[in-house]
């Protein structure tokens, strides 16, 4: 079963534009239990232009399912994922001021510093995800950090879809072999969709996990939340 984590990022930055607690993410993480999310994902960043971090510790005891916090490992990320103790983290190459995550992890040119992020996280109890490309040999020196899984960077998946599905998937079932044969589970993410996700998890073996949250969100506006989460449900339905 390939699991729906619902990132909550743009609900944050809908109710920041106000100042105010409208809408509550509290009750949309609750909701998208409740409707059949089967784990929740933040992003904070350091402007906390979406998630704040309070709302990282407010979350965490309601939160029923998984609770995934993804970000790049600076000082302040790293103590409050081993204080928080989420489910899991996925570690982003992000700089502070990026607007979106744009790339995976060179993992060989740091991996010192994933190795040693790991061997922290675990010994917090929280299981490790590292942002990656397709390449494989990146994947394989991932699996090397002792990383429990990798998060695959499905832009480029997303860009070439429409146009050559059958080759935008190519390097993802490539990349999901390697990686399963190395160890690791997979997780994936950025760009997916209704229009893409059904195909992607049809083709894509090994799947563990998806983070959807930009696509998710921009379709609840127009289906509402509940319709939108089983929607996507379905698209991972085996």
């Amino acid at each position: 079963m390939t699991n729906l984590s619902v990132n909550i990022n743009k609900v944050a930055t809908l109710r920041n534009a106000r100042g105010e607690n409208v809408p509550n993410i509290l009750q949309v993480a609750t909701d998208c239990e409740l409707f059949g999310a089967d784990g929740i994902t933040v992003h904070p960043r350091p402007d906390e232009r979406h998630i704040k971090k309070a709302d990282v510790f407010d979350l965490r005891p309601i939160i029923k399912t998984e609770f995934n916090i993804e970000g790049f490992p600076s000082e302040d990320f790293v103590k409050l994922v081993t204080i928080v103790k989420p489910s899991q983290v996925t570690l982003v190459p992000d700089a502070p001021d990026a607007l979106t995550s744009s790339a995976g992890w060179d993992v060989p040119a740091n991996i010192e510093l994933l190795s040693d992020l790991v061997e922290i996280f675990h010994s917090a109890g929280v299981r490790t995800s590292i942002f990656v490309g397709t390449d494989i040999e990146n994947i394989k020196a991932a699996a090397r950090t002792g990383a429990d899984r990798i998060e695959l960077y499905t832009k480029p998946y997303a860009d070439l879809y429409e146009s050559s599905r059958e080759k935008a998937v190519k390097p993802f079932i490539e990349a999901s072999i390697a990686a399963h044969k190395a160890g690791l589970g997979v997780n994936a993410g950025h760009d997916l969709s209704l229009k893409n996700l059904e195909f992607f998890h049809k083709n894509v073996p090994f799947l563990n996990e998806v983070s959807i949250g930009h696509a998710l969100i921009c379709d609840a506006l127009y289906l509402g939340l509940k319709e939108t989460i089983c929607r996507y449900k379905e698209c991972l339905a085996d």
